[in-house]
């Protein structure tokens, strides 16, 4: 895992602040040190041992949501993502992780067990919450959940644990699925969709049943003995799925740039590992990327949008798509065949999810992102907004639900096997 001379990179900055007008938290907070080119001079001092590490500099550092626009507008495009991941590890070493994260990161790493734990969630989530429509709300307040929030409900049984393994459609080629954890225990709606749409192409399906967490979570949480067990495990899981499928395809951006992108950051100093992930990478897409460049299913959906009378959508980019992927034309190709998509005035904010620190401890912050982003979208008027990302989806159906609006986000996946 990789090492990094934060002084290296903070002296590169050139401080000129085109990193600001864009930077989520600094939008927000108003507050210099956090902003990119503050971060980056917090962080060069950290490195010439000019600046300890404190409950006041871990506040900082962990107020970062990771979006990547700093990195998009640098002109040097210096990795402040990549510093701010790898000092949250210095962070965790030192102040340790919330036994609540502890806990997650452990459920993560066993596959059988989560699946118990979900199914458990789900016989008793209607104990604790209010539940409706694929939607609930906490009855009551605790600190790190509160009552206002709206959260995705737990499905009676996982993605993965719904089909069998291969799914033969009769066609010459075979896609592995990475289905993520939000789409495997709780917006199953995405895989259905991911097979609807695969089942049309004639393209046989494997759902890759040992798959595991991409790491994202603990990644961003600084827990890098969690990201080396499972990034070593997918990695050679998927080699070896790789002899029997063309591609891996994944409908949530954080997981596709997880494996395809940080995969090979984290192994920077591993020579071994970070070849074996960019092999990989080459065979990763995220769906819409894979469904519009690799297939005909556009063709397919200009037929059937001849003869519709086409919804209007809006279309929110996930950072990790359109900023680490470059996917962002894709999506919009493919939807724009079935339903009229009206873009919104700002299309580079962030939707404000930020990773577990942020959804737990940090949650005004989240917040107030949420609610910006969502007013953006109501503005357009459009019947819903579409986002490659549960994480998204999940951030903006609260940030609509707390501005009164009955508007919500669908995955892009889902969109179109609504109209398949």
């Amino acid at each position: 895992m990789q090492k990094y001379n934060f002084n290296t990179i903070s002296d590169a900055c050139v401080k000129c602040g085109k990193c600001k007008p864009n930077c989520t938290i600094f939008k927000i907070s108003g507050d210099e040190t956090k902003s990119p080119r503050g971060f980056l001079d917090l962080l060069g001092a950290y490195s010439r041992g000019e600046l300890k590490l404190d409950k006041n500099t871990k506040d900082i550092f962990e107020s970062c949501f990771l979006c990547t626009n700093c990195v998009s507008e640098c002109p040097n495009s210096l990795a402040t993502d990549t510093m701010i991941e790898n000092v949250r590890r210095d962070i965790a070493d030192k102040f340790g992780i919330a036994w609540f994260k502890k806990a997650f990161f452990w459920l993560l790493r066993h596959r059988k067990i989560m699946d118990l734990a979900a199914r458990m969630g789900y016989v008793f989530q209607s104990c604790g919450f209010k539940v409706g429509n694929g939607e609930m709300q906490a009855r009551f307040s605790i600190p790190m959940l509160k009552k206002e929030r709206l959260l995705p409900t737990a499905s009676k049984k996982s993605f993965l644990n719904s089909h069998p393994e291969f799914i033969d459609n009769g066609g010459e080629k075979t896609v592995g699925i990475f289905i993520g954890c939000m789409g495997n225990y709780a917006y199953t709606s995405i895989g259905e969709g991911l097979l609807k749409i695969c089942k049309t192409l004639n393209l046989n399906a494997h759902l890759m049943k040992d798959q595991s967490c991409c790491a994202a979570p603990a990644y961003f949480t600084g827990d890098f003995n969690t990201v080396e067990v499972l990034a070593k495990k997918n990695i050679a899981y998927f080699e070896k799925m790789l002899e029997i499928c063309e591609a891996i395809i994944i409908p949530e951006a954080t997981c596709s740039a997880m494996i395809k992108v940080d995969y090979e950051h984290f192994f920077a100093n591993d020579e071994e590992w970070q070849g074996r992930a960019k092999n990989v990478s080459k065979k990763i897409f995220l769906a819409t990327e894979y469904f519009e460049k690799y297939t005909n299913l556009s063709e397919i959906l200009a037929k059937i949008g001849a003869n519709l009378d086409k919804q209007t959508i809006t279309y929110h980019d996930p950072c990790h798509a359109k900023k680490m992927q470059g996917v962002f034309k894709e999506p919009r190709a493919l939807l724009s065949k079935v339903y009229n998509i009206k873009e919104m005035s700002d299309t580079t904010s962030c939707c404000g999810f930020g990773g577990v620190t942020m959804q737990s401890e940090k949650y005004h912050l989240s917040r107030a992102a949420g609610l910006s982003r969502a007013t953006s979208i109501i503005k357009t008027e459009a019947n819903c907004v579409s986002a490659e990302c549960s994480a998204c989806k999940m951030q903006l159906n609260n940030a609509l639900h707390l501005q009164n609006s009955d508007m919500r986000c669908e995955n892009p996946i889902e969109l179109i096997a609504k109209v398949l």
